[in-house]
């Protein structure tokens, strides 16, 4: 029996359930915080259900983060609110319900206030996502109308819920999260990104779990643990899923990956994706990706710069995504359907970003440009090198670089990448990092704000023996590997391969060059690295320390794939 009361208060128009219980089709009872307009009426729900704690304030919880965006935006809890209900990744009640929005936010199920087992994005966890949606959609303050909204694990849960299709989910907006569960999030190019998950799930999840006494998260409004209940170490390790072994021991795209990942071909209603160029390791590929295969008739891609949550508060995103929600939520003629479908922050050399409206995504007029290695001089060239050339790297510590010639005219790269590479291994397997670098007329590296850490133009990755594609799903200028079989290499043995990077934009400036660097290891500008691929059981170094060597010129003329957009 539960032993958490919903309360009620009433403060400048603005009602604040706290704690709304909702029993699940198994019984459980997972809660909510629910803000509404005081004022007598029916209108659209915007939703949220995370693993952060809908109790836990932004700046206890992340506090590095809340100091970067304060600096950003100075009136983050002064200007048109008191900040007082701002929590991680999920829209300020404060700034939606005097435009008469109702915002919910809900725990998922084994985290904060909500019981049950905690599995992160499993199916059941997407399917109480949907039973809360449709009571939201039937409740006597609502139209009937219901959008999602939230960055990372709660855009991750939006591509989910989105393709099971509840009847009063309106709209959706996935900002700056993973839609394929796999490729996206756990495993690069078949690698294991583990520091993310490793560290991420004790310091954001378990702290938040369930019956936790040991969490130091306290609500500062009741002065309350923010988990409930205390349980025994037994009892709450009981109740959990092992989510990073969970994510190792998966080293394929298997079921339960295939679980956990969006149906996106399913998903009907308008959607606005929002994807942060900076992104590396981390949504920026779900996001696009997201858009191109989602089945909604009527959806927008938006690409941003900046960290990881600046956009998301900055007033004229918010003002973005009030104006998406008034059409689709309201009906409001807004102009909102001849806005262009895809809105590009075009990047600049000095971290600065051009809006661009387009109509597709990639660009129609992009020329697809190879530029190819040459191992015998370092080069990265439109013509294919004289001779045939080779070179090996010691995959754990070395790399290897390419590099253009000063570029005669300002150049843009706007869109996705593909690397043709012919390597040879040692051993029997070889993972490859491939980076994307922008040098000033110095041969100096300039690289960029990220949503997490500092980062390159762009990066990839690919282990040798999950080389094997899926021709019917590629897309010409983007490979799909079906990360379903491991195919050992035969030292020594000459192997095709190719690496999908990520999508990039940047324009250079004439006398500036494109290099690209190849290596086993992870590419870090600012140690020790949030996006890390480094763990020993998935990279022993008997099978991945060996020297990688790569083939370039005549039968194996390794090369880029660049988006080259012409000059206007």
């Amino acid at each position: 029996m539960s032993t958490i009361d919903t309360r009620t208060t009433v403060e400048q128009g603005l009602v604040f359930e706290r704690d709304v219980a909702l029993a699940m089709a198994d019984g459980t009872l997972l809660r909510a915080n629910v803000f509404r307009p005081e004022a007598p009426g029916r209108y659209p729900v915007v939703m949220a259900m995370g693993a952060y704690g809908k109790d836990v304030h932004f700046e206890d919880a992340f506090h590095p983060q809340w100091q970067v965006l304060k600096r950003i935006y100075p009136g983050l809890d002064s200007e048109g609110s008191t900040g007082r209900y701002l929590r991680w990744e999920v829209v300020d009640p404060e700034r939606w319900v005097p435009d008469g929005f109702v915002v919910i936010q809900v725990d998922a199920r084994g985290t904060g206030r909500s019981e049950g087992y905690l599995d992160p994005f499993s199916p059941v966890e997407t399917r109480d996502f949907y039973e809360w949606i449709e009571w939201a959609g039937t409740q006597p303050w609502s139209n009937g109308k219901v959008g999602l909204i939230g960055v990372s694990y709660l855009a991750i849960k939006q591509w989910q819920v989105a393709a099971l299709r509840p009847p009063h989910l309106a709209a959706i907006v996935p900002w700056e999260g993973s839609s394929e569960f796999y490729r996206d999030g756990g495993h690069h190019g078949g690698i294991l990104s583990n520091s993310f998950t490793f560290e991420w799930w004790p310091r954001q999840v378990l702290s938040n779990q369930y019956g936790s006494g040991e969490s130091t998260h306290r609500d500062r409004l009741t002065g309350e643990r923010t988990t409930g209940p205390a349980f025994s170490p037994a009892m709450l390790e009981g109740s959990r899923a092992d989510h990073p072994n969970d994510r190792l021991t998966h080293a394929l795209d298997d079921a339960w990956n295939r679980a956990r990942a969006a149906n996106l071909a399913a998903i009907e209603v308008p959607l606005l994706s929002a994807a942060n160029w900076g992104g590396a390791g981390m949504h920026l590929r779900g996001n696009f990706e997201g858009f191109l295969r989602a089945g909604s008739a009527r959806k927008w891609l938006f690409a941003h710069i900046g960290t990881h949550y600046e956009s998301f508060y900055l007033p004229r995103y918010v003002a973005i995504q009030k104006r998406f929600f008034n059409h689709f939520l309201r009906g409001e003629d807004n102009g909102w359907e001849r806005e262009a479908p895809v809105q590009l922050a075009i990047r600049q050399v000095d971290g600065t970003a051009t809006l661009r409206q387009e109509n597709e995504w990639p660009l129609a007029r992009t020329q697809w440009t190879p530029l190819y290695l040459d191992a015998a001089q370092a080069g990265l060239d439109s013509a294919v090198p004289a001779a045939p050339a080779q070179r090996g790297f010691g995959a754990l510590q070395e790399s290897l670089s390419f590099t253009t010639a000063p570029f005669e005219q300002e150049t843009e790269f706007t869109g996705p990448v593909t690397l043709r590479l012919w390597i040879s291994s040692s051993t029997r397997d070889a993972d490859i990092f491939a980076v994307l670098r922008v040098l000033d007329p110095e041969g100096n590296e300039v690289n960029f704000i990220g949503a997490h850490e500092r980062v390159p133009m762009a990066q990839g990755w690919l282990r040798a023996s999950h080389r094997k594609t899926d021709p019917s799903r590629a897309i010409g200028w983007r490979p799909w590997h079906t990360h379903d079989e491991v195919q050992a290499l035969e030292a020594g043995a000459v192997y095709a391969l190719e690496v999908e990077i990520w999508p990039t934009s940047m324009v250079f400036p004439k006398g500036w060059r494109l290099s690209l660097t190849v290596q086993g290891h992870d590419f870090i500008v600012t140690p020790p690295g949030r996006m890390r691929h480094d763990h020993p059981v998935d990279r022993p170094p008997e099978a991945f320390g060996g020297v990688t060597t790569i083939h370039t010129g005549g039968a194996h003329a390794s090369h880029l794939v660049m988006p080259l957009i012409p000059r206007r």
